[in-house]
């Protein structure tokens, strides 16, 4: 007997003790659950601004916390030593959703307004995050998904009362790209959609010289923008070389300029980033 997890897309169909596609969901008991609850590789009190949020309370501080696996397949992923691997393959610390929520409230005296659950693919420990945000709601503390919104409808609309804010990772605006990554554009554009009706969002581009690099592409990806809100900050960012995509030079500061150029025609918050 198979078990599905309705978390994202791939809808896993799991036998008891296998995980999913992501590495960091499992069939425990019948039910599909969060195998990387709790399990944090990566914390750090971050500026807002590196998430990036340049709208979100700026000049603040959050704490970052990351754990590991991912339901894409990025050859260009920046933290594929804890995205792209099962937790048999990597350190981690224990930590409670009391724990976190406490250190988080602890640090307000440094400037810190809340969690920014980041660094890996924070929605695939869907429980992990829910519990902590319901529990940092009550410290008066902000939450904050760094997220690349490969998500079901369904589970996004029920967190979406507790997030304050995101900053959701568009790779592309071509349905040929996402399937590359294992994953499907029109997902990645309900959840903006979806999500910018209900807290502050903003989008990230990583542009990658060959692959989304295009005029046409930003055109149409700034007009598609427009028509939710001018307003939504855009951050085109640049690429350098990582893990299986080593084989290209970091995208010329030029096109991220000249990109950022053509989506400010739409756009009134266009910001490059990696420059």
């Amino acid at each position: 007997m198979k078990t599905v997890c309705n978390i994202c897309p791939h809808k896993c169909k799991l036998e008891e003790g296998q995980l999913g596609f992501c590495n960091g969901r499992i069939c425990r008991d019948g039910k599909v659950v969060s195998e990387n609850y709790g399990r944090i590789t990566a914390m750090a009190l971050d500026p807002i601004e590196k998430k990036p949020l340049y709208h979100f309370y700026p000049g603040s501080k959050i704490l970052s916390v990351g754990s590991y696996g991912c339901n894409l397949r990025c050859s260009f992923c920046q933290n594929h030593d804890i995205s792209m691997v099962k937790g048999t393959e990597i350190d981690y610390g224990n930590i409670t959703c009391e724990g976190l929520v406490t250190q988080a409230y602890e640090l307000k005296s440094r400037g810190n307004i809340g969690i920014a659950y980041t660094y890996n693919e924070p929605l695939i420990g869907y429980e992990f995050v829910k519990d902590c945000s319901k529990d940092a709601r009550k410290k008066d503390l902000k939450n904050v998904v760094v997220t690349n919104g490969y998500i079901c409808q369904e589970p996004l609309i029920e967190i979406l009362p507790l997030i304050d804010a995101f900053n959701i990772d568009l790779k592309s605006f071509s349905n040929d790209f996402y399937k590359k990554l294992k994953g499907d554009l029109e997902t990645v554009k309900n959840t903006i959609k979806t999500a910018t009706r209900h807290c502050h969002v903003e989008v990230t581009i990583l542009i990658i010289p060959g692959e989304n690099d295009s005029e046409e592409e930003m055109e149409e990806l700034s007009d598609w923008l427009c028509g939710i809100s001018p307003n939504i900050p855009l951050h085109i960012s640049r690429f350098f070389p990582r893990w299986k995509m080593q084989d290209r030079e970091a995208t010329p500061v030029e096109t991220v300029y000249r990109l950022a150029n053509i989506a400010r025609k739409r756009l009134r918050n266009v910001y490059e980033g990696n420059c």
